[in-house]
């Protein structure tokens, strides 16, 4: 493939409840496309006598802590990484009992596509429609409902459709866009890599053929330019006369297309200058867009730091330090009203102050009951809160980057919740704004 066309990054995750097969399924996928060290094959073959009955347990490629093979069950989000000759993966093997519903969170965060899965024998339970509801809150743009165990219902169409005719009733209510339903066997690769002769009445393509072919291009923002800095980049290098004075600004772009000769808006003091330079780690470019890594050299010598923001001047995000959410609670000691957090967003980190609990939602229902008193462990709800300094932002829906933020413990350091931003109410008033460009 020319190097002018890289191989696009496919990230998902695989989520749903315990002991559908979300393991076995990411093995299989690894194991039919070949994509295994010999290594790893006979670290398989070795551990076979742990849980297998003598037979390769695929679910040990992901299940990597002692006690998750000892109980047969995942734990921890295990990350795995392999590709095809069509696209690169990144994929999230997550937890499916409910008291790690947390880390269903911080695998699916950053994920282009999620995998639900679902027994088949099962069907639709409390914690498919968690799962289905996780995805839409987290903005994820592609679902695929992977129907496991097939095998053990006779490779019922009639079950298969049971199954999406329960889940269509309630999709519409998620506003979930790009939806695709695979019926398969994990354990014994149908219509995970190869399309299986078990199921002549569906037409689509396997899981793998899916993953190649969905369109991911457009998943990221790239209408307006945000580019939250995170070093001020001055290696002040003598000998070397490239380097020597060189100030940039590193970051990674959450947003948008930036060029060199475009005019930005340092905020939040609205200070603004043109792009001069645009570095990467590969070199020099003419443009980048999200979520590429770079440094960025403008033509002035401006004060900025670490937490600071570089926009565009065609669309300006919001500022406010009087928030309104949505989040998912991770920690056993509930949240309550009046309780302070460090909240960390983007580049920055500031003190905040729960101000209000607003509802929960109800996962079978997906009903607001209003005016809780706490949210407890994996609860989802709406809050307000007040930070020390006005953030910088957009509503979650617009940029699941710069609308996106976690609250952390005072004292202990622990990430108690991951929070997704309303849209704000007006653009940003800059503190002042007549700096000549």
């Amino acid at each position: 493939m020319p190097a002018s066309h890289p191989i696009e990054l496919l990230r998902f995750n695989t989520c749903g409840s315990v002991d559908d097969g979300k393991s076995t399924l990411i093995g299989r996928l690894l194991y039919d496309s070949k994509s295994l060290m010999e290594d790893q094959i006979e670290a398989l073959e070795r551990s076979a006598d742990i849980t297998g009955g003598g037979q390769i347990n695929l679910a040990n490629l992901t299940d990597g802590l002692r006690a998750e093979r000892e109980q047969g069950i995942t734990i921890d989000v295990a990350y795995r990484y392999f590709a095809t000759p069509r696209r690169k993966f990144i994929v999230a093997d997550t937890p499916g009992h409910v008291q790690y519903t947390r880390n269903m969170v911080t695998g699916a965060s950053t994920a282009n596509l999620a995998v639900v899965l679902v027994d088949a024998r099962q069907g639709v339970i409390e914690q498919s429609r968690r799962h289905t509801y996780l995805a839409s809150l987290l903005r994820i743009p592609h679902l695929v409902i992977a129907i496991n165990k097939m095998d053990l219902v006779d490779w019922s169409q009639e079950r298969f459709q049971e199954i999406r005719d329960d889940f269509e009733d309630f999709l519409p209510r998620l506003d979930m866009k790009d939806v695709k339903f695979i019926p398969m066997s994990a354990l014994n690769g149908d219509n995970v890599v190869e399309p299986s002769k078990h199921t002549p009445w569906y037409v689509g393509p396997a899981l793998l053929g899916h993953l190649e072919t969905v369109h991911i291009a457009s998943d990221w923002n790239l209408n307006g330019f945000r580019f939250p800095v995170q070093w001020v980049n001055r290696p002040n290098d003598p000998t070397n006369h490239a380097l020597h004075d060189f100030r940039g600004l590193s970051g990674q772009i959450a947003g948008g297309i930036i060029k060199v000769g475009q005019k930005v808006m340092v905020l939040p003091s609205g200070q603004k200058s043109t792009v001069k330079r645009i570095w990467t780690l590969g070199g020099e470019l003419t443009e980048a867009f999200c979520p590429q890594s770079v440094t960025l050299v403008l033509e002035h010598d401006l004060d900025i730091s670490r937490g600071d923001v570089i926009v565009s001047l065609d669309s300006l995000p919001g500022a406010s330090s009087e928030l309104e959410a949505k989040v998912c609670w991770m920690h056993p000691r509930p949240l309550q009203r009046g309780r302070k957090y460090y909240l960390k967003h983007g580049t920055q980190t500031v003190q905040a102050v729960v101000t209000s609990l607003d509802y929960r939602v109800d996962i079978q229902t997906y009903e607001q009951q209003l005016g809780p008193t706490e949210l407890g462990l994996n609860d989802i709800g709406g809050i307000r809160l007040k930070t020390a300094k006005p953030l910088i932002f957009d509503g979650y829906a617009t940029n699941r980057l710069t609308g996106s933020f976690i609250l952390i413990e005072q004292g202990t350091n622990a990430t108690v919740a991951a929070g997704m931003l309303q849209p704000p109410i007006a653009p940003v008033t800059p503190e002042y704004n007549d700096f000549a460009i």
